[in-house]
């Protein structure tokens, strides 16, 4: 693991990181779910951003001695789990964004505290933008159960854009002009670590 990668670029891909066994479990439950909520939209649903709630494997992920091994070097022992969000990006569902920073995190009440909001509720999480000491604290960690490459929906992340704070967009499309892109490209079962201020 580059802890140097890490904290330079904002960003680390871990391969083979997840067995077989595991991947084909989380699939395979992450389909139930899905069938069930399409059948309650009924339209397809390809993106779930609550899996803590209806998913005990993921949450079991999240607690587990590996996920543990990859954020403990960085954030320390006391470090836990907010969110988990599922992405699957195929040809007839995928969405461009333009590039950002996720400033916004999963809190379990709401509470006036000064630097945080406003708030927002996204398929019954509550959320609000943080302040940067608390974003610069975190960190993301994506589990790919399938391969991902350019032709198919990898990353694209400015190195070492997240050592400049918060950024408006004036700034942002500075470094766009500045700094070259990269695809994390991650194999199945990989993982990409990064920080939320890392524009992506």
């Amino acid at each position: 693991m580059s802890h140097y990668q890490l904290e330079e670029d904002g960003f680390t891909i871990l391969p083979r990181v997840l067995e077989e066994a595991t991947i084909i479990h989380l699939l395979t439950e992450i389909q139930r779910v899905r069938e069930e909520q399409t059948t309650l939209k009924n339209s397809p649903v390809y993106a779930l951003r609550n899996l803590f709630q209806v998913l005990p494997s993921v949450r079991q992920l999240a607690a587990s001695p590996l996920a543990r091994s990859l954020v403990e070097p960085y954030l320390g022992t006391d470090c836990v789990a907010v969110r988990a969000i599922y992405f699957d990006k195929i040809p007839s569902a995928n969405w461009k964004v333009p590039y950002h920073q996720d400033l916004s995190i999963a809190l379990a009440s709401q509470h006036e505290v000064e630097g945080f909001g406003p708030w927002s509720h996204k398929e019954g999480v509550l959320h609000a933008l943080a302040p940067n000491f608390v974003l610069e604290q975190m960190l993301t960690i994506r589990f790919h159960l399938n391969d991902c490459s350019k032709e198919n929906g990898a990353l694209r992340v400015l190195p070492g854009s997240h050592r400049h704070g918060r950024l408006e967009a004036k700034r942002i499309e500075e470094l766009k002009a500045e700094t070259e892109e990269v695809f994390c490209e991650v194999e199945q079962g990989g993982v990409l670590l990064m920080r939320p201020l890392l524009l992506h």
